[in-house]
């Protein structure tokens, strides 16, 4: 049975490269509210700190601020001996619980676990010589990953694509100014690809659509593209990009005979904007008249 200690908040170190941001928004005032009146009512999980003093916090990153925040300087703590690959994966599964997880949380702590539990399933033999990772129950590590998280083989991958963009455009992809299908091809750009790319968009204040991401990840593919190729793209016009009126049918559909279809209706419509435009025309020309001598 796990036992459970009170230590210093000052002892708790921050997991080694943890993938989760702790914000200080309305859910951690909450939580400290929470905490102030009835205390930690769940126990935070470390271990001891392999890189130094005291303990690497492993999951409670958010309870650690709120308690911060709170004034306490003891919290209670669950202590186990995990090694790196165990506690990874104990530190992901327990912020994959989370309501609102970025898409760059998503990416790095699949890509986290998925080199933990591939570490695990390898074996060393006598000679050395590491083999594939053994499969678990018939299944190897990705497939795995897939069904504990509830996502596809292929959307894991996805997610994990992201982690090859840069920072700026990953925020983007937080933010929702990217969607996430046109992130991952965004991601097969090259490094210095990307910062000219972000250049780009912050300069023509827009962003890719999916094809022209596409486009681009191949002309980066085959060595053809550069920040001439990238305004040209952009510069284009998008769909989405043009003003469109939308009309309630239900609103108008009284007005048009019974048979008539959608693409009359539409067309009725554009003819009767244009001779209104074309009388509005007329009666806004000036009249000109003769002075006399």
């Amino acid at each position: 049975m796990d036992k459970i200690i009170m230590v210093n908040l000052n002892e708790l170190h921050d997991f080694k490269n943890h993938p989760f941001k702790v914000e200080e928004n309305a859910e951690l005032f909450e939580l400290t509210q929470s905490i102030e009146q009835e205390g930690v009512i769940v126990p935070l999980l470390a271990r001891p700190n392999p890189y130094g003093d005291g303990y690497e916090l492993i999951a409670g990153h958010r309870r650690k601020a709120a308690c911060n925040w709170a004034g306490l300087a003891k919290v209670p703590v669950v202590v186990r001996n995990l090694d790196d690959n165990q506690a990874i994966i104990a530190m992901v599964d327990s912020n994959l619980q989370r309501e609102n997880i970025r898409p760059s949380e998503k990416a790095y702590a699949f890509k986290m676990k998925l080199e933990a539990m591939n570490r695990q399933g390898k074996r060393i033999d006598s000679t050395s010589v590491q083999v594939e990772p053994k499969p678990e129950g018939g299944m190897r590590s990705n497939e795995l990953l897939a069904k504990q998280v509830g996502e596809s083989v292929a959307q894991i991958k996805r997610y994990i694509r992201l982690t090859n963009l840069i920072p700026k455009i990953l925020d983007m992809v937080d933010e929702g100014k990217i969607a996430f299908t046109i992130a991952v091809e965004l991601s097969y750009l090259k490094e210095e690809e990307q910062y000219e790319l972000h250049a780009v968009m912050d300069l023509e204040q827009c962003t890719p659509s999916l094809s022209q991401a596409n486009r681009m990840k191949r002309m980066s593919q085959s060595g053809k593209l550069d920040m001439d190729q990238m305004y040209e793209v952009l510069g284009e016009e998008k769909p989405n990009q043009r003003e469109q009126l939308k009309i309630n049918a239900d609103s108008l559909s009284k007005y048009f005979p019974s048979d008539y279809t959608p693409k009359q209706k539409v067309e009725l419509i554009e003819k009767l904007v244009k001779d209104w435009h074309e009388q509005q025309s007329m009666e806004m020309k000036p009249i000109h008249k003769g002075r006399g001598r």
